[in-house]
């Protein structure tokens, strides 16, 4: 077996390597390239897609596989772990004809240039066109796939691996039965935060500087990887020692920067952390992305956010912008990052209201995957949801149904892990502090190296070679997916914050 197995790592490198090279595409797209270069890189990337896609779904690589599922590798090692996860690939893989897969490769990569000049201009009929491309192309997936309920679970699946619609829609009811009144209740208490000290011209050298700092501490390794400037944060991994994120940097915005570099900085811990066996395979990366988003919101909010951080951080803070926080204590600065206010932008939002911004996007997205909403109407259609949802009704499309870059590169059923790794990031971090009950008091002292190490163990290391569901469990005991933990943090720091009964 040994023979075999040596031979399928070696056919799935060369594909790996594609794949790298596609990344490396998709980030300088987003990064550098110029937009006259739009045309050409959507055939440069529909070329690559192509030729990988063809090659991994050979039948050799088939029958490899099927000898290797006769292996006793236990189950947590690596070859079992492998054979897993790539006969799962391979068998969707094989649903999907080459043609279409480049097709979708060049559609989502027109897709993003088209977006970025429909969003300057503010008008989504710019978008229209190509977006309702990109809907047909994911429902073209969807019945390639094949599904039992609805054609979303489709393309949900792709993302968190096992999930359905309707499980989604069970954690997505228990967030809004106690988030909904809980942003009612605060904005009866609007007068408790005061922000006036974010309302002011932060330096973007300054900023960008700063934000360096805590990416460093908390252990993003600069020798193995970058941070750069694009229109929308994002993190691609070319390897496990090449992961690129990016940011962006407002004037007038102060946290936008910051919070962003934390919460990419997460997604490239995980993927900097995995065991060095699995460069070059199909274990590397995370489980699911709502594992992934648990670590990048973990370390933007449940850390970033936290009173514990600011008090190693806030003094370095006020020497960098003496003027605008010199006079300004560290509760007034904590409660003002930490402001609960409907806001259009998703992204901006705070902890409270973010996952109402998630519901919105889920709900749009079975829509128009179930052809319930025509592409023509959607931008009515958002800003009858932010209404709903936030109170808020958008200027304009760039603040409304355009300032998402995800439907652009074709992600639907991406949107949910969000609000998913919500309440995994608290359900690992429950754990973690059961085991490490110090963790808030190193924290204070700018020391995350135990978190670290910890998540390192229990999730980066093992890549995508167990289920979310499995990961789970492992870490926590519990079967499931539970928002109880995340729905605690959340009403006893707001609660605290803005003095509720």
């Amino acid at each position: 077996m040994k023979e075999k197995l040596d031979n399928l790592r070696a056919k799935l490198k060369d594909i790996k390597n594609l794949q790298a090279a596609e990344a490396v595409l998709g980030w300088d797209q987003q990064v550098y390239m110029p937009p006259g270069g739009s045309e050409a890189r959507a055939e440069q990337l529909a070329t690559l897609s192509k030729i990988a896609h063809g090659m991994f779904v050979a039948d050799d690589i088939g029958m490899l596989l099927d000898d290797l599922a006769k292996a006793d590798y236990p189950y947590d090692s690596d070859e079992a772990g492998l054979i897993r996860v790539v006969r799962r690939d391979y068998d969707k893989a094989r649903k999907l004809p080459s043609e279409l897969v480049a097709e979708l490769s060049r559609t989502f990569s027109l897709g993003q240039q088209i977006w970025t000049k429909a969003r300057a201009a503010k008008e989504f009929d710019q978008f229209r066109d190509i977006l309702g491309k990109i809907v047909d192309l994911n429902i073209q997936v969807a019945e390639a796939f094949g599904y039992e309920a609805c054609k979303y679970d489709a393309l949900l699946d792709q993302n968190e691996p096992g999930m359905r619609t309707a499980e989604v829609r069970l954690v997505f009811d228990a967030l809004k039965s106690e988030l909904v009144p809980l942003v009612q209740a605060i904005a009866k208490q609007d007068d408790k935060v005061d922000v006036s000290c974010l309302k002011q011209a932060y330096n973007e050298t300054d900023q960008w500087d700063f934000g360096l700092i805590p990416l460093k501490a908390i252990g993003f390794d600069f020798a193995r990887g970058r941070q750069d400037r694009s229109v929308h944060p994002f993190t691609t991994t070319f390897s496990i020692n090449d992961v690129r994120i990016t940011t962006r940097v407002f004037k007038d915005q102060f946290p936008s920067a910051l919070f962003s570099t934390l919460h990419e900085g997460g997604h490239a811990l995980y993927d900097q952390s995995g065991a060095p066996s699995l460069e070059g395979t199909f274990l590397a990366g995370g489980a699911s992305m709502g594992v992934h988003e648990s670590q990048s919101r973990l370390w933007e909010n449940v850390l970033g956010r936290s009173l514990a951080f600011w008090q190693f951080y806030y003094p370095l803070l006020q020497e960098v912008f003496p003027a605008q926080l010199g006079n300004v204590d560290i509760e007034t600065f904590y409660r003002a990052v930490n402001n609960v206010e409907p806001s259009l932008i998703r992204v901006e939002a705070d902890e409270v209201t973010y996952n109402l911004h998630i519901f919105l996007r889920f709900e749009l997205e079975q829509d128009l995957i179930e052809q319930r909403l025509r592409v023509a109407d959607l931008p009515d259609a958002w800003n009858a949801k932010m209404e709903a949802y936030l109170g808020l009704t958008p200027p304009d499309d760039a603040m409304g149904v355009l300032q998402d870059i995800h439907w652009s590169s074709g992600l639907m059923g991406y949107f949910p892990t969000y609000a998913l790794g919500n309440v995994l990031s608290l359900q690992f971090y429950q754990q973690a502090l059961k085991e490490i009950p110090s963790l808030e008091e190193q924290f204070s002292k700018g020391e995350f190296g135990e978190l670290r190490a910890w998540f390192k163990e229990k999730i980066h290391r093992h890549g995508r070679k167990f289920t979310p569901n499995e990961l789970v469990k492992r870490i926590t005991g519990v079967n499931e997916l539970d928002a109880r933990s995340y729905l605690n943090y959340i009403k006893r720091k707001y609660s605290k914050i803005y003095v509720l009964p």
